[in-house]
């Protein structure tokens, strides 16, 4: 006898009653990760579900009992703790911002990075890159200005580290649930994942795009685990950092060409990118073939259009560091690629070399990134130094003092990283001034009349924090094992 089986696929979701539906529309919003009054909020619902569940609002939802809910709809304290996190998150949407009053409104950006640090509850990131281009974002949406971020987005992301009981180190890589994470799949007009194709040496890749709000801005993550893909191409979102060069050249050709052509997609084409490291150079190579094909220009034309739209920061200070692909991997998945540029094996590998006629000198992607971008910079002035110094063989013909890389020393997002002990301290001293106009130099004056003993109690308890947080952690490791 035979059997028909129907296999039917099911995404299980927060579902919440309408009384309580503005805690997912706060959920979905990373405003809510620099809110110290949205954080109290998630923690109320459920303390222990809160820390069990990394911090992850959309998790907790998902896994709290009817019993709670009732709970909280009957408790007058909470239901006028969450309207007032929900008027915030409108009054911080619909306020005016900076950029409105000093930028320019023909401005289009978009700021392209292996990893977005924003948050532990979304793990695509390792270290401070991704922290780096996390705060980013979130400052940008404070200032209002027009950029949306593009990233790819990790099945499993970066490992998580703990101990064993013998001490060692241990790595373990855990699933990603999408439909518990704070994203919203692009669609078309017709309700469909939004898709497009890219050639990987020859195999058509199929690629959608995930949206995640980071405040004002957008954050754009590419993935290719679609059941259309083979394994092989499957895998090419599955780990940030992973696999070998041939892993990474396919996840750059991703991040680049594709997130380029997705942007153009989704109707969001900037007239500036940035460059968060080498990773996404390859993107310089596909705003010119845009060029070339609809405004008829040639590619030296259309290089020096796009070269002013490039910006390029460099964070590495060691060459080991930086990414360097041989040529025959180079030929393999971008060789009909250049070739429809008009450029020959040579002169595209000379792109990506310092010095095209040294011998076994292979293509380097900062490289790459300095030739196709109007401004390059290092991260502190200590480390635009060391980057002349490592790159001068790119201008072979300036000086040192006049090579076109500059330094901007990097920043952090400030409300992100004060603890709510220190906020508090400096508002009680400086004014609410130094939260919305964090560059007044004469708000930051008043500084000095904090106490030191004060201060110092406040920085005594962070500390103090740290260290219970250190080892509660440990503890929970080791009764796991």
């Amino acid at each position: 006898m035979n059997l028909a089986t129907t296999l039917h696929r099911f995404t299980v979701v927060p579902s919440l009653p309408k009384e309580l539906a503005g805690l997912t529309r706060i959920a979905y919003n990373l405003w809510w990760t620099w809110e110290a009054d949205a954080i109290g909020l998630f923690r109320r619902l459920d303390p222990e579900l809160w820390r069990m569940t990394r911090h992850n609002p959309l998790e907790m939802l998902g896994s709290l009992q009817q019993a709670t809910l009732e709970s909280l709809m009957a408790d007058e304290g909470f239901m006028s703790h969450l309207s007032q996190v929900e008027e915030s998150l409108r009054e911080y949407l619909c306020s005016p911002t900076w950029y409105q009053h000093n930028g320019n409104p023909g401005a289009r950006i978009a700021y392209f990075s292996m990893e977005f640090g924003l948050h532990e509850s979304l793990p695509i990131y390792s270290g401070g890159l991704g922290i780096l281009a996390g705060d980013h974002l979130k400052s940008a949406s404070d200032l209002g200005l027009p950029l949306v971020g593009v990233g790819l987005l990790y099945r499993q992301g970066y490992f998580r580290q703990y101990l064993n009981l013998e001490g060692w180190q241990q790595e373990i890589y855990p699933e990603n649930d999408f439909y518990n994470l704070p994203l919203h799949l692009e669609k078309d007009p017709a309700g469909k994942p939004l898709c497009l194709e890219l050639d990987l040496a020859g195999r058509n890749v199929k690629v959608q795009t995930w949206r995640v709000q980071v405040g004002r801005v957008r954050l754009y993550l590419l993935d290719t685990n679609l059941e259309a893909n083979a394994a092989a191409e499957r895998e090419i979102t599955t780990r940030l950092y992973g696999g070998d060069q041939e892993m990474r050249i396919r996840q750059e050709i991703l991040l680049a060409i594709g997130g380029i052509r997705a942007l153009r997609l989704l109707e969001l084409e900037p007239n500036v990118c940035h460059l968060n490291e080498g990773h996404a150079a390859f993107l310089a190579l596909e705003r010119i073939r845009i060029l070339m094909e609809e405004q008829r220009l040639s590619f030296g034309e259309a290089l020096e259009a796009v070269r002013g739209g490039n910006v390029f920061t460099t964070h590495t200070p060691v060459e080991a560091g930086i990414d360097h692909f041989p040529p025959d991997l180079l030929e393999k998945y971008l060789g009909r690629y250049y070739r429809g540029l008009g450029l020959s094996r040579d002169e595209f590998l000379a792109l990506g070399m310092q010095n095209p006629g040294r011998a076994n000198e292979s293509f380097c992607m900062a490289v790459l990134a300095m030739k196709l971008s109007g401004h390059s910079n290092g991260v502190s002035e200590l480390h635009g130094e060391v980057s002349r110094k490592m790159w001068a063989d790119v201008w072979p013909d300036l000086p040192e003092e006049q090579l076109p890389l500059t330094s901007v020393t990097n920043g952090v997002h400030q409300k992100s990283w004060l603890s709510e002990e220190m906020s508090r301290l400096l508002t009680r001293y400086l004014g609410t001034r130094w939260i919305e106009e964090q560059g007044a130099e004469q708000a930051w004056r008043k500084v000095t009349r904090i106490p030191d003993a004060e201060l110092w109690r406040t920085h005594r308890r962070g500390t103090a924090r740290l260290v219970e947080y250190a080892r509660g952690s440990l503890k929970g490791q080791l009764s796991a094992l």
